[in-house]
């Protein structure tokens, strides 16, 4: 029987190393392809926040997924010739490609969209197309559906997932139970209006969701379903929420679950959820004509709320066999009764900007902990329009 020799042994790990961290090349495509899926450049008028190359933003975004797919020591190179534009992984699977090829060649009907929606006269000055590059290409165990990306996440940060947005519900993803280092993987977002804009520009993208009607539900579709499964995703906002019962037929409240078929046969169970932003608004006194009381009270239970719904998230992305409904429950019932003076503190903390002993004082007070046993009830009515998240 051959036994294998110390020498032997290290040439067949030499070998397997070499076969797991084979370059894998990518086409990218043409420039002009590259430079529209990218928003190449990112940043410039007349003089460039930070003066890249069309191949160093397309390195810059690839670089992130390496390191949101957890692959630390993972590089990527992006190279063009005779006019076409290729990324070179090392470090990487040899099947790393597939998802980011897919990605682009869905990419592109966005691009399609919001050429027609500027040949129509509807595209405005002070958008961008930004398409969701640098989030985790294999590394997934949820999905979010956003209405659309701030500006400033294309402009200034150049991460799609850097944003006071996102930054409020890793917060909320870490309180319950998922490490900070591993949130990204759980916030893959599909933003039905692909359009980098200004926060308040919501009311105005309304009306232009069906030039990108082929994105957004081939997106859904790649995204969501897996070879054995699908991936729980949260609808985070009203004009969310309002697209998912006009694309699929289902109705998706606050804390209402359903399901959806991006292809027959094939279900992905939805959350419905605030937008992540929306307690700033709902928690505003000004939201209540100067009462402070009515804006606490809705802050609570817009807090409750939200911590609930990343608790389902958190919950359905570790153990995706699990059954949506029954977690849906305890979660609520962990944020809205067993945790309630958590809740509290948590939104004293981070929405009142209160210390933490002060948070704890506020929270033992009789008169919030009246507002405690109510955190299930429905928030006071605001007294000016919500605006379009």
């Amino acid at each position: 029987m051959f036994k294998p020799t110390g020498l032997s042994l290290v040439l067949a790990a030499l070998m397997c190393s070499a076969v797991v961290h084979a370059d894998v090349d990518v086409p990218l495509g043409s420039t002009q392809r590259v430079t529209q899926l990218f928003a190449f450049p990112n940043n410039c008028n007349v003089i460039c926040f930070r003066p890249w190359t069309l191949e160093q933003t397309a390195e810059h975004y690839l670089n992130q997924s390496l390191v949101r797919d957890g692959y630390s020591r993972a590089k990527v190179s992006v190279k063009s010739h005779d006019g076409q534009v290729v990324a070179t992984f090392s470090g990487v699977p040899d099947s790393y490609g597939q998802p980011l090829t897919t990605l682009l060649n869905t990419a592109d009907l966005a691009y399609q969209g919001a050429s027609k929606l500027n040949s129509d006269g509807k595209w405005a000055y002070s958008w961008y197309l930004f398409l969701p590059l640098g989030m985790a290409l294999e590394n997934r165990k949820s999905i979010e559906l956003l209405h659309f990306p701030p500006d400033y996440s294309l402009t200034q940060a150049q991460d799609y997932l850097e944003s006071k947005t996102t930054d409020r519900w890793a917060d909320l993803l870490t309180s319950n139970g998922v490490p900070a280092t591993e949130t990204p993987a759980y916030q893959t977002i599909i933003d039905i209006a692909p359009i980098a804009a200004p926060s308040n520009a919501g009311k105005d993208l309304e009306g232009i969701y069906s030039y990108f009607t082929d994105y957004q539900t081939r997106m859904v579709k790649e995204l969501s379903l897996l070879p054995d499964g699908s991936l729980p995703m949260v609808a985070f906002g009203a004009p969310v929420r309002n697209w998912i019962k006009q694309q699929y037929g289902q109705t998706v409240g606050v804390l209402g679950l359903a399901q959806i078929n991006p292809i027959e046969g094939k279900a992905v169970s939805v959350l419905g959820a605030n937008h992540p932003s929306y307690i700033w608004y709902a928690a505003d006194p000004e939201t209540y004509d100067g009462n402070e009381q009515k804006a606490d009270e809705a802050g609570l239970k817009v807090m409750g709320q939200d911590l609930s719904a990343a608790c389902w998230q958190a919950g359905m992305g570790q153990k995706p066999a699990s059954d949506p409904n029954v977690l849906l429950k305890a979660c609520m019932n962990t944020w809205q009764v067993t945790r309630k003076e958590q809740t509290c503190e948590l939104f004293y903390t981070s929405v009142r900007k209160l210390s933490p002993e002060q948070a704890n004082a506020k929270c033992a007070t009789s008169a919030i902990k009246t507002q405690l046993k109510q955190l299930k009830n429905a928030a006071p009515a605001p007294l000016i329009t919500e605006p379009a998240l």
